[in-house]
């Protein structure tokens, strides 16, 4: 495919996704099936324009203008990838499948469009009705923090410590020219590549024998400060895929007792090959039926050391990764999310054994869905209260102190916007 036709297909993407309020992964597949023709290449070059575009949508609709697709992925030419006017107007041929050529206001409001008066949401290109949540997390670093929040996403590996060493993978994989993270000790940074995407990590051997997975580095960050150390109980209570098992399992370097489950027992389908592959060891508990399923661990109830909650979250410190959630959350959604922190809270506080912790992570830059949900959780119950973190001091440096916990963010840390948080059940009176 031609440079132009790549356009094309971009503003048809982001004209059903639009249209159908649908997630960008399901766009892209549905054209990708609809064009077969398209290679490897075409269609990973279509996704990083949508995905540009979506990230930059608010700003780049100002600049231009209007709100349509083609207007849309125009600006975020300008402002994401720094194009000049000229340069997109030869792209804009309508030759051989390229789109129509740019109007003369469309040229006018590329050279002449500005964000210099444009209100917070549309600068920072987040939803108008979430700016309150987020100016009070983020305070005067607001603009900036929403401003790295539309940037592309690093790519970071950690390393399993349970088979290899940062070192050793870092020089088994030097064609990468991976970096070590900054803040997590078992992390790499792989660079990207000019259109903001990474090398097929996947196919690496040594992904393939369980050296790594991909996690971003809070993520990382936020397994380490569990505190999670040999021969502990701990239970992984919202699990998913098992990324933060996995990173429990090796701190714990298999000794002890680690169980993992998830209120979806959809999501926990790939942990199983994880943990075959990575080498580590967990019991995986999943609930069956229907709604109001059993609960598969009420005989661990106040057993627990510690208690891992990676709490389901509007994912707002995920942006970066998912532009097109940003623009379909709703106020609704965020009670839902608000809810459900709720009742695994409660689970976990019903897990711990008095003196035992537990760790709250989302990953999300709300703080309804952070110090409020602490807050309520220690409301609720008069022998679970928040307790410190021991940071590591390069970390202390660069996180956000909330009341109860601490924020990473783009801007600060470099990392997703993690929040993490711990608390602990006061041991039982006499």
């Amino acid at each position: 495919m031609t440079p132009g036709a790549r356009l094309s297909a971009a503003i048809e993407v982001l004209a059903d996704i639009a249209e159908r309020r649908r997630p960008v992964a399901d766009a892209l597949k549905d054209w990708g099936l609809a064009h077969r023709f398209a290679g490897s290449g075409d269609r990973a070059t279509i996704a990083t324009l949508v995905y540009d575009a979506l990230r930059r949508r608010a700003s780049a609709a100002w600049v231009m203008g209007e709100d349509t697709p083609r207007a849309v992925l125009v600006g975020s030419l300008r402002l994401q990838r720094g194009l000049a006017a000229q340069t997109i107007a030869e792209l804009f041929t309508g030759e051989r499948f390229a789109p129509a050529p740019l109007t003369g206001a469309e040229r006018l409001r590329l050279e002449s469009g500005t964000l210099a008066d444009a209100p917070v949401h549309i600068a920072g290109d987040v939803p108008e009705w979430v700016v309150p949540s987020l100016q009070t997390a983020l305070g005067d670093d607001l603009l900036a923090e929403l401003r790295a929040l539309a940037r592309r996403a690093p790519l970071d590996i950690r390393v399993n410590t349970l088979k290899a060493t940062r070192e050793g993978t870092r020089e088994a994989m030097a064609h990468l020219n991976a970096e070590p993270t900054p803040l997590s000790p078992d992390g790499l940074r792989v660079p990207l590549g000019e259109d903001g995407r990474g090398p097929a990590l996947h196919v690496e051997p040594e992904f393939l024998e369980g050296w790594f997975e991909i996690q971003d580095e809070g993520s990382q960050l936020a397994a380490r400060l569990s505190g999670a150390k040999p021969g502990m109980a701990v239970v992984d209570l919202c699990a998913g895929g098992g990324g933060k098992t996995l990173a429990l399992a090796a701190l714990m370097g298999n000794e002890g007792r680690l169980i993992a489950t998830d209120g979806d027992p959809r999501r926990l389908a790939p942990i199983h090959e994880r943990l075959r592959r990575a080498g580590a060891t967990a019991e995986v508990r999943t609930p069956r039926g229907g709604k109001g399923r059993p609960d598969v661990l009420t005989d661990l109830d106040g057993t627990a050391d510690l208690v891992l909650v990676d709490a389901p979250c509007t994912g707002s410190g995920t942006w970066r990764r998912n532009p097109d959630a940003k623009w379909r959350l709703r106020p609704g959604s965020l009670a839902t999310r608000v809810a459900e922190q709720e009742a695994v809270l409660d689970r976990a506080a019903r897990l711990v054994r008095p003196g035992g912790r537990i760790l709250y992570v989302t990953c999300s830059l709300l703080p309804e869905e952070n110090d409020a949900a602490l807050a309520g959780l220690a409301a609720r119950r008069d022998d679970v209260a928040p307790t410190a973190l021991d940071l590591p001091e390069a970390v202390a440096a660069r996180v956000r102190r909330t009341a109860h916990g601490i924020q990473m963010s783009p801007e600060r840390t470099g990392t997703d916007g993690f929040y993490v948080a711990a608390l602990e059940r006061r041991p039982d009176r006499p």
